[in-house]
């Protein structure tokens, strides 16, 4: 049968159970008419399928799978063909796992460098953002398994993001927040969407006829399913008119039962819910086409596609004297505990469990090449700067052909949930830094994060390399970098502003619990840094307040004077 003819043998109350999740990840099946359940589950960089409790924080463990460099990392490789290979791979273990749907690609605006989630987007420019996103979809689908795009829309930043009103103007609502959206939905022909939790210009995601319905489907021709994000439902039946087709988790039956009063007292068309039913049938249908029992995937294969992710997403921000790539023979001291234990993914619903781990040690080992290794600084939350660590590490320091530092952000200071509070790095970072720098001139610093940080060593140092987050095989990318296999090619999908305070964002990021104001409109990123450092003033509500001229742009490095 197909879908048409299962919705026609449908009783009011079944159509109705199938507007919502069975449970936390698998939909609604009905054995009477032959209809199977699926499941659902979350991305968007790796498989995070929970094979026993569910959560969508990352905190219970789920099956291994390949942890991809994250999308803040591989935006950087401005390279459609390799997004696309990654989401192929995706979609070969979304089959070893019988998953239908991977929760992602997520293509939110980097409007603030502290947006908590900013590592799981692609850029602050819709365009990049979009297509990369596209080729995503395209892989991941190309084997058989869906796509969520999300969070759609104006979900910027992490607090308020449950009932935050985002008040966009018009221009800015076309051109760069429903921009990204649409170049993916267009390029990439996802089988669903996801709603986000915030409202946008005063009505929430989950009821907005005009995003769901007027632009998404009849002006972008989207003909996939609409679903919520976890708990994003705020009234199910104002959901079904605006034409939100599926609430995840679900309610127990609660909303179900309020869909089926609404059609029998008339409040809520048949049209609308047979729409939403159809939708919801016609995914399961074909994710049920598509599914290959038995299939296996190479895990090794996959985890040598993350390393060259890594490598050809990896930034050179500067190179002074050509200190990178270490020449044979040279002598090496490496410095700092995430060489050893990397920050390689963000943490929350994201968090994979990787099927290997692959650090910069291991990988410099495993090339043959010694190194005096020194941790420099504690892993443990919240650690200030060590004094002992810190001499340890120039100890190593001294004397050696290259002195590589590498340091970041740890978990705690950028995580889905929360936001950041300032751009800087951990004190103990900075300090490792600088003091190295003052014993060995030649000093080059690998930086593992998921946005921006603000680098008040740049100038002591020769070289920068940024990273971002590099996945399970992100130790071996950064190897075949420093060791010259590979020549890094990245160009940076977000600009790096010189403070906070220039940020176009930054008078009104994060706003309140209530009410954010987009007050910059249309200039995001580059389009404001490039206005401001050719001469005119910035726009009404803008930043500008910092007084840096110089910042690592978008593409590459520029300066002002």
């Amino acid at each position: 049968m197909d879908a048409k003819e299962i919705l026609a043998k449908l009783t009011l109350e079944e159509k109705a159970s199938l507007c919502s999740g069975a449970n936390f990840w698998y939909l609604k099946g009905i054995p009477r008419v032959g209809l199977p359940s699926i499941m659902v589950t979350d991305g968007p960089h790796g498989l995070r399928k929970q094979a026993g409790s569910a959560d969508h924080l990352g905190i219970s463990e789920s099956v291994p799978a390949t942890c991809f460099p994250t999308a803040a990392t591989t935006a950087c490789s401005f390279d459609e063909s390799l997004l696309e290979e990654v989401g192929e791979a995706l979609g070969e273990e979304c089959q070893t796992e019988q998953v239908a749907v991977i929760l992602g690609p997520g293509v939110n605006i980097k409007r603030s460098p502290l947006c908590g989630r900013n590592f799981e987007y692609f850029s602050e420019d819709p365009l990049l953002g979009g297509r990369l996103a596209g080729a995503l979809i395209r892989g991941v689908q190309k084997r058989g398994a869906g796509t969520s795009l999300k969070h759609y829309m104006g979900n910027n930043q992490e607090k308020g993001r449950m009932s935050a009103s985002s008040v966009i103007d018009p221009r800015a609502y076309r051109e760069i927040y429903l921009a990204s959206f649409e170049e993916a939905v267009k390029t990439g022909k996802p089988w669903t969407l996801m709603c986000s939790y915030n409202r946008v210009n005063g009505t929430y995601a989950s009821e907005h006829r005009e995003i769901l319905t007027t632009i998404l489907r009849d002006e972008w021709g989207f003909r996939g399913l609409v679903m919520t994000d976890w708990g994003a439902v705020v009234d199910r039946v104002a959901g079904v008119r605006a034409g939100l087709d599926l609430e995840m988790p679900g309610s127990g039956g609660v909303n179900d039962a309020k869909i089926v009063s609404a059609v029998k007292d008339g409040s809520l068309a048949q049209g609308d819910l047979d729409r939403t039913a159809l939708c919801v049938i016609e995914l399961i249908l074909k994710a049920e086409a598509e599914k290959k029992p038995g299939y296996t995937y190479d895990a090794a294969a996959h985890h040598a596609l993350a390393r060259r992710a890594q490598a050809e997403s990896a930034v050179l921000l500067k190179n002074d004297d050509n200190l990178l790539p270490l020449e044979s023979g040279k002598s090496l001291a490496v410095i700092g505990a995430f060489a050893k234990t990397p920050r390689y993914q963000g943490a929350g619903s994201s968090k994979i469990n990787p099927s290997k781990m692959e650090s910069l040690m291991e990988a410099l080992e495993a090339a043959g090449i010694h190194a005096d290794y020194a941790p420099g600084y504690s892993l443990a939350p919240g650690a200030g700067p060590d004094s002992a660590l810190i001499q340890e590490a120039v100890e190593a320091a001294k004397g050696k052909d290259l002195a590589l530092v590498v340091a970041g952000l740890p978990d705690e200071y950028e995580s889905e949930g929360f936001d950041r509070v300032s751009m800087d790095m951990p004190p103990a970072h900075n300090r490792l830094i600088e003091e190295v720098a003052k014993v060995n001139p030649r000093v080059a610093v690998v930086l593992l994060l998921g946005s921006p940080v603000i680098t008040p060593w740049a100038g002591q140092v020769k070289a920068i390399l940024a990273a971002y987050l590099g996945g399970q095989a992100g130790g071996g990318g950064i190897a075949d970098i420093i060791t010259g296999r590979v020549n890094p090619s990245g160009h940076l999908a977000e600009t790096w502003p010189a403070a906070l305070e220039d940020n176009p964002s930054y008078n009104y990021f994060p706003g309140t619990v209530k009410t954010v104001e987009y007050r910059e409109s249309i200039f995001v990123g580059y389009r404001y840094y490039n206005r401001a450092l050719a001469g005119p003033p910035p726009p009404p509500g803008g930043g500008g307040g910092g007084g840096g001229v110089t910042m690592l742009c978008f593409g590459g490095l520029a300066g002002g004077a």
